[in-house]
């Protein structure tokens, strides 16, 4: 089904933008020369694809404003406890429990890892539409905060997750330390990636999203400590 989600959304992309052939055939899993480039920068240890034959990275850059899909078409936006915090106070609500009650869903579902380990996720999330039921996660939803010219009328204090676009992340258990991980998210939706010989035009991208997905993944252990979100694996 993923399979489906992610053919389909390349073929709205390709819509308004020119996709590479050989990026194409990657994010459909059709290449067999992928490897895995990692590179430590700050404290994440980023995970960047190399293609063997084409002698390539693959990098990212961000469209904005051009494009908006990431905001447009969002499939989850679970809340860490200082966002719910933080969007209840932006949105006027005087108690954080009635912005809960009132503005969020629960989720549940199944992520696959980096190894063969499968973690059951449950977060508290924000609702994309104001009408949102638990039957709508994971589908396509344009953000109701997104705004006609292409931002989000919440920015600054919009989710800690929607500054980790396009990366996804975990923490794996190293010697008792948290390791923080993280890989760029391919689902089809995003034009921003391309081919490059060298790691060097994103460097200066990786230094500044270091900082971001670190801080997001202890707030978010915290926010799974006090209750609010919970990891199980199986």
């Amino acid at each position: 089904m993923f399979q489906k989600e992610i053919e389909e959304s390349l073929q709205l992309l390709e819509k308004n933008w020119q996709i590479d052939p050989v990026l194409k055939d990657f994010v459909l899993g059709k290449r067999t020369d992928v490897s895995d480039y990692p590179i430590k920068v700050k404290d994440v240890i980023f995970h960047i694809p190399y293609l063997l034959n084409e002698k390539k990275f693959i990098l990212w850059k961000c469209f904005w404003p051009d494009c908006h899909n990431c905001c447009d078409r969002q499939g989850r936006l679970p809340l860490t406890s200082d966002d719910l915090v933080t969007i209840g106070k932006g949105l006027k609500y005087q108690k954080t429990s009635d912005f809960i009650k009132k503005e969020t869903l629960i989720a549940t579902w199944q992520e696959a890892g980096p190894t063969s380990t499968n973690t059951i996720m449950t977060s508290i999330n924000l609702k994309r539409k104001s009408d949102e039921t638990e039957a709508d996660d994971g589908t396509h939803i344009s953000c109701r905060f997104l705004n006609k010219e292409g931002g989000c009328s919440m920015h600054p204090d919009r989710p800690g997750v929607c500054y980790l676009y396009p990366f996804s992340t975990w923490l794996e258990n190293d010697n008792g330390r948290a390791r923080v991980h993280s890989t760029f998210q391919f689902t089809g939706d995003c034009p921003g990636f391309y081919l490059s010989e060298t790691l060097d035009p994103m460097k200066e991208v990786l230094k500044e999203y270091s900082i971001t997905i670190y801080d997001y993944n202890m707030k978010y252990t915290r926010t799974t400590r006090e209750g609010f979100s919970l990891a199980n694996f199986v």
